[in-house]
């Protein structure tokens, strides 16, 4: 004869065994105690022990339901992330959440959408959110689509996004001081005796290649450097090209930023099959770090939190759903850590 399948313990069940009603077994199971409920210490202790004894989980959709809290934190990436592994951008990004959520006695729930016919995801793929179950949510990812960022904003849903983007009105995110840090690298290379700075910007810009802009251009502007013929725009998956790189030089660069380290990773390879010594020859820095264990000199860079800025991501998701005042949205940015690196030397060529 076949085993019959054990049923799932239910919360009648533990009011059985218990000996309360079932609406006293879900009011402990839920938390849901307040001023007018309460009940007594050694009620809700024997509502436990019969729950553990049972093997009971409550049903975290049921309890969504009813208006509890799961103790679950969604993660929701905007695009593919996974396979990882500790050289993957997005790594300590999600080391830095699971760490916290463990620390906050939160689970986590990742959660994916079907790819569209445009290539991108959405939350309202099927026109509904499917991150209900889940408390609250941390949101990242590069290709993020702004329109469900406020429509979950205006739903009242909770979640923090990690990177700053551009939607109408506030919302709740993490960012890397990318301004301040960009600045600082260039700060290196001029009192290094560079004057001559080339820029390799994003083709394709984002809110995190407009605060690198701009702290490019600030500091450009506190050194009065002139980048006339300097500023080339290149995408991070082709980098400039070995012609563009000699124009460069022949414009007199004795210096590169690039925007990505992978595009500064390339023009040291550049450099190096055209004969040119780095640093000695030229300079060059990313305004990122490149991921671990990458072979070669280390760059002159900015490390970018990844991890630090996970972990805060869901310290104030929590503080959003724990709260029991309404909180205002909050924009915090964390500093980036400047690393001299091998790639940057002194101007020998002169002003």
């Amino acid at each position: 004869m076949k085993d019959v399948p054990r049923r799932r313990p239910r919360q009648s069940d533990i009011a059985k065994l218990a000996g309360v009603s079932q609406t006293t077994v879900s009011i402990v199971i839920n938390g849901r105690e307040s001023d007018t409920i309460r009940i007594p210490p050694e009620t809700r202790r024997r509502v436990f022990e019969v729950a553990r004894s049972l093997g009971y989980v409550a049903d975290p959709v049921a309890r969504s339901l009813a208006g509890g809290m799961n103790h679950l934190i969604g993660v929701y990436t905007f695009e593919s992330m996974f396979p990882m592994n500790h050289r993957d951008f997005y790594y300590p990004f999600l080391v830095g959440i699971e760490a916290a959520a463990e620390a906050l006695g939160y689970d986590m729930l990742m959660f994916t959408s079907a790819t569209g016919s445009d290539g991108g995801r959405s939350i309202y793929r099927d026109g509904v959110n499917r991150l209900r179950l889940a408390d609250g949510c941390v949101l990242l990812g590069k290709e993020t689509n702004r329109d469900d960022i406020a429509r979950l904003r205006d739903e009242g849903f909770g979640f923090t996004l990690i990177g700053r983007r551009d939607v109408p009105g506030p919302i709740t995110y993490v960012t890397a001081d990318y301004a301040t840090a960009t600045e600082e690298v260039v700060d290196h290379l001029v009192s290094l005796g560079h004057a001559r700075i080339a820029y390799l910007t994003a083709a394709d810009p984002s809110e995190p290649s407009a605060d690198r802009d701009a702290g490019f251009w600030a500091a450009r502007g506190r050194h009065g450097l002139d980048t006339d013929g300097l500023v080339l725009p290149v995408t991070k998956e082709a980098g400039p090209s070995a012609e563009e790189v000699r124009r460069l030089l022949d414009a007199g660069a004795t210096a590169f930023v690039a925007h990505e380290s992978v595009v500064a990773l390339r023009l040291l390879d550049l450099l190096g099959g055209m004969g040119l010594d780095v640093p000695g020859a030229c300079s060059v820095a990313a305004l990122n770090d490149p991921p671990d264990a990458i072979p070669g000199p280390e760059l002159t860079c900015f490390r970018i939190p990844r991890r630090e800025m996970g972990t805060r991501a869901v310290e104030l998701l929590v503080e959003q759903l724990e709260s029991e005042a309404e909180l205002d949205p909050q924009a915090v940015v964390l500093p980036c850590t400047f690393v001299a690196g091998q790639t940057s030397g002194p101007n020998r060529k002169g002003s």
